[in-house]
């Protein structure tokens, strides 16, 4: 099985292997490719996040064709009632349809959302308040906060297994017949 991830971040890399490695006796071949979002780079809500994990999967999906799966996912913010919340939109897609899931949501501290307010991404904010160094390709803002009890990787993981539902349960989701681009 095939499955194309739309980014080389390794987090993002093992986490859909991990989930596709629960879910499926196949053998897996991962192939991370480097593709836009065709959003800000620090989306600021729901739905430009969504709209960047579905443009991810779309995109590896016209980078290289005759996968079984395609992978995109995308990290976003959003503010609710002066709190700044992360979360991330995970898209697999096969030839038929797409799926999306949604991580779990949490708050960032004050000093981290003036930072995203003044116009800086999550990751880079995160470097600074925490003195690190590409933590978004490590433990992510969700691993800092909870000193690796919750990483970045399993928040993904289990998003991806939810996205992968459809595909295990085809015969339930035959209708949706929507994919993006």
């Amino acid at each position: 099985m095939k499955i194309v991830v739309a980014s080389k971040n390794p987090v993002k890399v093992n986490a859909i292997l991990k989930s596709f490695s629960a879910c499926f006796d196949d053998a897996l071949e991962v192939v991370p490719v480097t593709v836009s979002s065709g959003v800000s780079d620090q989306p600021m809500d729901e739905d430009e996040t969504l709209q960047g994990a579905i443009n991810r999967a779309a995109e590896a999906r016209n980078e290289i064709q005759g996968a079984d799966f395609y992978a995109g996912i995308e990290g976003g913010v959003a503010l609710h009632n002066d709190r700044l919340f992360a979360f991330a939109w995970i898209v697999i897609a096969n030839h038929e349809f797409e799926s999306h899931a949604r991580t779990a949501t949490f708050e960032l501290p004050p000093q981290i959302r003036e930072l995203i307010f003044s116009g800086m991404e999550l990751g880079d904010a995160d470097d600074l308040v925490f003195n690190q160094q590409n933590s978004k390709q490590q433990n992510g803002a969700v691993g800092l906060l909870t000193s690796d009890r919750l990483t970045r990787e399993i928040l993904y993981h289990q998003a991806a297994m939810l996205a992968i539902i459809p595909f295990l349960n085809r015969e339930l989701y035959v209708e949706r017949k929507q994919l993006s681009k």
